[in-house]
């Protein structure tokens, strides 16, 4: 069986997705599964394991009818069996339609008249939600937990990357914040203040001084980065420069500190102990809950507003 699933959208996305592919994967181990994605999500699938190849294109462009014809032509040539529609789009549904594929699974709702089968969306579900998407193929168990998988090469880097940084052997806690400014889910800004940060590192390092603290280091954070190394030299930088990298980094970690982002989503994926700090985004709609997995909902619906002493309460008593 030949699947191709459409996934508007940007890494989160994508990686949300991967307890639904690995799923459709165990249950037609057979099956060869295909992706088509925007060019900047391409680079989430380093990291998936079930997934055969990635094509790409750009759904939010200003497309011509002959990109939206190249697209349909190159899906024609495949000849899959299934298609799988990850939201709710008129002219994707129309895109699956002309591709005369024979199984056409999306959620009712815009273009649910041209796919050949729909399941109700559940916005208040998290990644279940995609999961839903695999009834009409039989299969009908609960979304299982997020998973990815580290190549190889990516975990030698990560151990070398430790002994560069000298915590090999003591461990270390992890922390990030201030790139992917936007919520995956909500698009809305998820920054947390650095004199909040400043107060939760003061903390750290009277009651854990021996346990270095690491901070990502991303092309669009290189100010936060700079202003907790002003307030504390102490701390080690570690800049991955691919998906496969980072999870493999955080893998190591003891603790994982961060905002609601793609490398959140990785932590819990590699079963870190993860701490996450949330504004507009209930938790429960995004990741599904588990034992090493404790989400800080802001009252106010704002991530600045959760108090560093609300964090550490967690840290230390959770």
């Amino acid at each position: 069986m030949r699947v191709v699933a459409l996934v508007p959208g940007g890494i989160g996305d994508q990686i949300l997705l991967f307890p639904t592919l690995d799923d459709l994967k165990r249950y037609y181990p057979n099956a060869q599964i295909d992706v088509v994605v925007e060019p900047r999500s391409k680079a989430a699938y380093r990291v998936s394991k079930s997934v055969h190849d990635v094509l790409t294109f750009d759904f939010k462009d200003r497309n011509s009818l002959a990109d939206w014809g190249n697209l349909v032509g190159s899906i024609r040539d495949r000849e899959y069996d299934v298609a799988i529609l990850v939201g709710q789009s008129w002219l994707l549904g129309l895109l699956l339609w002309l591709t005369g594929i024979p199984k056409r699974i999306g959620y009712q709702g815009k273009g649910a008249v041209l796919l050949t089968d729909t399941v109700p969306f559940k916005p208040s579900q998290n990644a279940a939600a995609y999961h839903d998407l695999l009834q009409p193929l039989g299969i009908k168990t609960p979304s299982p937990e997020l998973t990815v998988n580290v190549p190889k090469l990516d975990i030698e880097w990560a151990q070398i990357e430790q002994k560069r940084l000298g915590v090999n052997e003591t461990g270390y806690i992890l922390i990030q914040d201030g790139s992917n400014h936007a919520s995956p889910a909500t698009g809305l800004d998820t920054i947390y203040p650095v004199k909040n940060w400043q107060q939760i590192l003061q903390d750290f390092q009277y009651k854990q001084p021996d346990l270095p603290v690491v901070v990502v280091k991303e092309a669009d954070n290189e100010q936060f980065v700079r202003s907790l190394l002003e307030f504390s030299p102490e701390i080690k930088v570690t800049a991955p420069d691919d998906i496969g990298k980072l999870a493999a980094f955080i893998a190591g970690a003891n603790l994982m500190l961060s905002t609601e982002s793609v490398p959140l989503f990785l932590s819990v994926a590699v079963q870190t102990y993860t701490i996450a700090l949330f504004g507009p985004t209930e938790p429960a709609k995004l990741l599904l809950t588990n034992d090493r997995f404790l989400a800080i909902k802001s009252p106010t619906g704002k991530v600045a507003d959760i108090p560093p002493k609300t964090v550490l309460e967690k840290i230390w008593g959770g």
